[in-house]
Formats: C-alpha cells, sequence, structure tokens
C-alpha cells in the first residue's frame, strides 16, 4: 500500500514541475506534482489528453529532466547524476514496456530477451533466461523470431526483456494499445503476476478503465497535477471518474497553453 509519508517507495518524485520552453511562456506539463510507487505495486496513471502522463513516466525514469523538484528512484535523486551515470541506471534498474514492442526483426526469442544484458556486458543467466521467457508463455517458442509471432507474443518477449535484468521497476506506457482483447488481457495478466509472484514494482500509463482494473491503484491527473486516486479500482468506477475528469477538463477556462497531443 501507498503511504502518504514516501516510506518503502522505490521511485518518488516530490514537488515535480516540468516546462516545456521559457518558464514564464513555456508549457507546464508537471506542476507540482507528489507521488510516490511502493515495492510490490502496480499502479496505472490516467487523465486527459494532455494531463502530463507520458511527462510523469519520462521524468520518473530518468529520461527526461524536471525543471525543478526531484526523483528519488532507489535512494539515488536521479537530478544529481551525470547523463552517463543515468543510462547506466535505465539499463541496470528500470525495465520499459512501450505500445511499440520494439524487438529486433533479426533475432529470435531469446536473444531479443538477453538483449539489454548483452548491451551491458553481463552474462545471462541461462536458467534465469529459461524461467523468464516460459513464465510468459513463450517457452515452445524460444527460436521463433518476431515475425513468426503474434502481436500479444511480441509484447511477450519484450515484457520479458523488461523481466529479465531484475529491475527494481517497470514503466509501461499504453502497453495493449496495439492488442485485441484477448492478447491484452494476456499482457495484463503477466504484469500483475510479476507484482505478486516477483514484487515487481509497475507504472503503466493507460486511457483504458479495464487496463486500469488490473492495477492496484490508479492516479489520476489533469493540467499537470494529481487530482486523484483509486484503489482496488474495477473498469466502471475508473470509466466513471475519468469521464467527469474529461468533463470538467474540457470546460476550464482556456487562459493558458495546452499540451498537445504528443505530450499526454
Amino acid at each position: 500500500m501507498y503511504r502518504q509519508d514516501g516510506a518503502g517507495d522505490v521511485v518518488r518524485l516530490m514537488t515535480v514541475r516540468k516546462v516545456y520552453g521559457k518558464e514564464r511562456t513555456g508549457v507546464v506539463a508537471l506542476d507540482g506534482v507528489t507521488a510516490g510507487f511502493g515495492r510490490g505495486t502496480f499502479t496505472a496513471v490516467m487523465g486527459p489528453s494532455g494531463s502530463g502522463k507520458s511527462t510523469l513516466l519520462h521524468c520518473a525514469a530518468g529520461l527526461d529532466k524536471p525543471s525543478s523538484g526531484a526523483v528519488v528512484l532507489g535512494g539515488k535523486d536521479l537530478s544529481t547524476m551525470r547523463e552517463v551515470e543515468l543510462t547506466k541506471l535505465r539499463r541496470d534498474r528500470i525495465g520499459f514496456v512501450f505500445q511499440a514492442f520494439n524487438l529486433m526483426p533479426s533475432l529470435d526469442v531469446e536473444q531479443n530477451v538477453t538483449l539489454p544484458l548483452r548491451l551491458a556486458g553481463r552474462r545471462a543467466d541461462p536458467n534465469l533466461v529459461r524461467t523468464v521467457i516460459e513464465q510468459v508463455g513463450l517457452g515452445s517458442r524460444r527460436k521463433h523470431r518476431p515475425a513468426q509471432l503474434s502481436g500479444g507474443q511480441q509484447q511477450r518477449v519484450a515484457i520479458a526483456r523488461a523481466l529479465v535484468t531484475r529491475p527494481d521497476v517497470i514503466f509501461a506506457d499504453e502497453p495493449t494499445g496495439a492488442l485485441d482483447t484477448c492478447s491484452a488481457h494476456e499482457v495484463l495478466t503477466l504484469l500483475r503476476d510479476a507484482k505478486n509472484l516477483a514484487q515487481q514494482t509497475i507504472v503503466m500509463v493507460t486511457h483504458d478503465p479495464v487496463a486500469a482494473s488490473y492495477a492496484d491503484r490508479v492516479l489520476f491527473l489533469a493540467d499537470g497535477q494529481v487530482v486523484g486516486e483509486l484503489h482496488r479500482p474495477n473498469p466502471e468506477e475508473v470509466a466513471r471518474r475519468m469521464t467527469n475528469l474529461v468533463a470538467r477538463f474540457e470546460q476550464r477556462p482556456q487562459d493558458g497553453p495546452r499540451m498537445n497531443e504528443l505530450m499526454h
């Protein structure tokens, strides 16, 4: 369970502000966000287009630097780290799953899964690799290339690739956006199982209330601020809250620059 004091958080954002452009005239993507993500928790992040969801994920993962505030991951303040240190941290301690599977077409399943380890100069533990591939249901397809797999199977490869490094946290950005309903269920179940069985911390950006219902908690954003959260969500309640949030978001005064679609 998330604690307000931040104790036990694997990742914590503290009054994070992110402005694209100049402070006085730029676009405010995040406006004083404080949020924590504890070990073994699965959090979905939702909000209207332009609310700052992906910017929150990028700042939390060290892909983007806040204009002010701090991001602490695994006890390290990312704002104090040089780019080479951030690159190593992302490689060793963070897993990523995106809507695009980002697999190497010339490599088979096992080679794609172990690619991050090879790039880091680390030896892959054959038993761990085998276990992770079997966990995602691809034990019989270890030597298949991406073109020989369905979309859902390719996303399972991407999840195995994220898990094999034993990361502190996995950030997932619309991981089921390109999948059919059945494949999406399989992928979300895998993420939930990783949380339950391996105490994996997962932070997932999504627009889908059904996808969000697989999480322990939903964090709602609007205009770059946290405006609410929901524990033990169900699709109906998530959809109701999102409908109300979008209605309020669209009715607010248009007195400042808005985030565009790419900044969702």
